[in-house]
């Protein structure tokens, strides 16, 4: 059985995102109607006002009325066009920015889903080039009343001159109507292919950037290239598609289009020989029969309609996917106890963990560990809240994270990632990332801890530093990463191996004051050095999707499997590991 278009959900988001964004400029998209509208009612006016000025001229009577008429409906014309393009600019321009706020704020709300879902080279092709297509329909169906004003008026204006000229242009209006339903529904289908193969591009080009250094070690750029163009074609076929579309469309037009203006003009002709019509009614009823006529203008309205829709239903597609639901259960004071009751989570068709159970004891330290592929990260995900569950929950102190208002939660939960992202303007705002009101001395205590504030204070403005300009290895974009979590306090901390660029000395630092006397709280360390797992108060040993065993770390060292998680299965020490390179 097969979905109708009105039933896909896809299509529905569409709809109901481009009703809001309507209303959103609400006032503008009225004002631009109201202008449209009256300059296609100047534009009807004109050929009656310059009819009638040519019969006072052609009888030599008195005309400078009727002239002057005429001169302020053609400058009404300039301004009312000058007032439609500057709120058409407006309108679009609002709606594209409420677009790709609301759908930035959604696909940041859905999290890794959206990513994993459609990748993020697409997902920055629909936020950018498919949202700015989008926007443009609120104004386009605000001109479009206007549009279809101009044929309607000019046929009524013709049957007001004389009945038999409308019912000449009537005759062929059913294939101009067969023309338009023909251009909406090909450029909707054309326009979807076009998208979808610009999509595809920037997902495989966004894959290229991430990985330019391995891909010039490996010697590989020409393949790179090939595999990013190689839905080119596709893009072509679409793209050339779309043209011929709209130019059978406009040959068409432009075949039956004449034809009726010659038919109602001819008519005029006859009446005119049978004095039926004045010489200026003829000259109005050769522009009303253009006016009618004028499907070029109709069909670049429905093409481009037809594109916004199509972009739209792309932008609908990011919002099938639901974003995470907050509940309003207060957390109750506690010491960070963390409990994970049959969880299973499938990423790509595949479960990776399947009805695992893990409690932390509030205020100690789990180290978890796995081969790679294990789960580790889905598992800590999981923890700070990061993704869900697809069977089974997550508490924090005996409330369910679901449960927890988004505000209680992430002042509640920390977290550090191998790769922290450094949101902000400067080095101190990327710290203090989060923070309702950021102290300085907050944010350079947690530099400390993270032994962060040597190498900031060495650069050209300190903390006050841009982001961008602060040059730093892996391991001291982490330090800042472990910084902004220590700042950020809370009663549980998840570090998901956010301690592997750094070098054993360092680590060993950290770890120390992860560990010491500093703010209490429960902690969440995913770890791949047998070291840093020898430093928490127990191990979670992930095997298969499930908790192998939870215990000290130097009893289960006894296990060859165990061992075997680590790599090469040996154990470092830290004494004379010396101050190796980080990353």
């Amino acid at each position: 059985m097969t979905t109708r278009a009105d039933d896909d959900p896809a299509t529905g988001h569409a709809r109901a995102l481009l009703r809001t964004a309507t209303r959103y400029s609400g006032a503008r998209c009225a004002a631009l109607c109201l202008v449209s509208t009256a300059a296609t009612g100047a534009g009807l006016l004109l050929p009656t006002v310059l009819g009638r000025a040519l019969d006072l001229l052609l009888a030599q009577a008195p005309a400078t009325r009727w002239v002057l008429y005429s001169a302020a409906l053609v400058l009404l014309l300039a301004l009312l066009d000058a007032a439609q393009t500057v709120l058409t600019g407006t309108v679009d321009a609002r709606s594209t920015a409420w677009l790709r706020r609301r759908l930035t704020g959604h696909v940041l709300g859905v999290g890794p889903r959206a990513a994993d879902r459609f990748g993020s080279g697409d997902l920055v092709a629909r936020l950018v080039g498919n949202a700015a297509e989008a926007g443009t329909t609120p104004a386009a169906r605000a001109a479009l009343l206007a549009a279809l004003a101009g044929p309607v008026g000019g046929v009524v204006a013709l049957g007001l001159i004389d009945w038999r000229l409308a019912a000449v242009f009537l005759a062929g209006a059913p294939v101009l109507t067969f023309l338009l339903r023909a251009v909406a529904r090909d450029t909707t289908d054309s326009a979807t292919r076009y998208q979808r193969a610009q999509g595809r591009i920037a997902a495989a080009l966004a894959e290229a950037v991430e990985g330019f250094r391995t891909v010039r070690a490996a010697g590989t750029e020409g393949r790179e290239t090939a595999r990013v163009l190689r839905p080119l074609p596709g893009l072509s076929e679409a793209g050339h598609r779309m043209w011929r579309v709209q130019g059978r469309a406009a040959a068409q037009a432009v075949a039956v289009a004449p034809l009726l203006q010659l038919g109602v003009v001819a008519v005029a002709g006859v009446l005119l020989t049978r004095d039926r019509l004045s010489v200026g009614e003829v000259l109005a009823a050769s522009r009303y029969a253009v006016l009618a006529t004028g499907v070029g203008v109709l069909v670049g309205r429905l093409a481009g309609l037809a594109r916004a829709r199509a972009a739209a239903r792309r932008l609908g597609e990011i919002r099938t996917e639901p974003a995470a639901a907050f509940g309003a259960r207060r957390l109750p004071d506690g010491p960070g106890r963390l409990e994970l009751r049959g969880v299973t989570a499938r990423r790509g068709g595949r479960t990776v963990l399947d009805g695992v159970d893990l409690v932390v004891p509030g205020g100690t330290t789990l180290a978890v560990v796995g081969r790679s592929g294990a789960g580790k990260s889905l598992l800590a995900a999981l923890a700070g809240r990061l993704a869900d569950p697809d069977a089974g929950e997550v508490l924090l102190d005996g409330v369910p994270l679901r449960e927890l208002p988004h505000e209680d939660l992430r002042r509640a939960v920390g977290c550090a990632f191998a790769r922290p992202a450094l949101l902000g303007g400067t080095v101190e705002q990327a710290i203090g990332l989060g923070l309702a009101s950021p102290s300085p001395d907050r944010v350079r205590e947690a530099a400390r801890r993270a032994l962060a504030d040597d190498f900031v204070r060495r650069l050209p403005d300190g903390y006050d530093t841009a982001v961008a300009d602060a040059p730093r290895s892996g391991g001291e974009s982490q330090r800042l990463g472990l910084a902004r979590a220590f700042a950020h306090g809370g009663r549980l901390l998840i570090l998901d191996d956010a301690l592997s660029s750094l070098d054993t000395v360092t680590e060993r630092h950290i770890t120390d004051a992860l560990l010491g006397d500093g703010p209490a709280g429960t902690r969440l360390l995913v770890a791949h050095r047998a070291a840093t797992a020898a430093c928490a108060d127990a191990v979670a040993w992930l095997d298969g999707g499930r908790v192998r065993a939870v215990g000290r770390h130097e009893e289960l060292w006894r296990l060859a499997e165990y061992r075997a998680a680590f790599g090469d299965g040996t154990e470092p020490a830290y004494a004379g590991a010396g101050s190796g390179a980080e990353t």
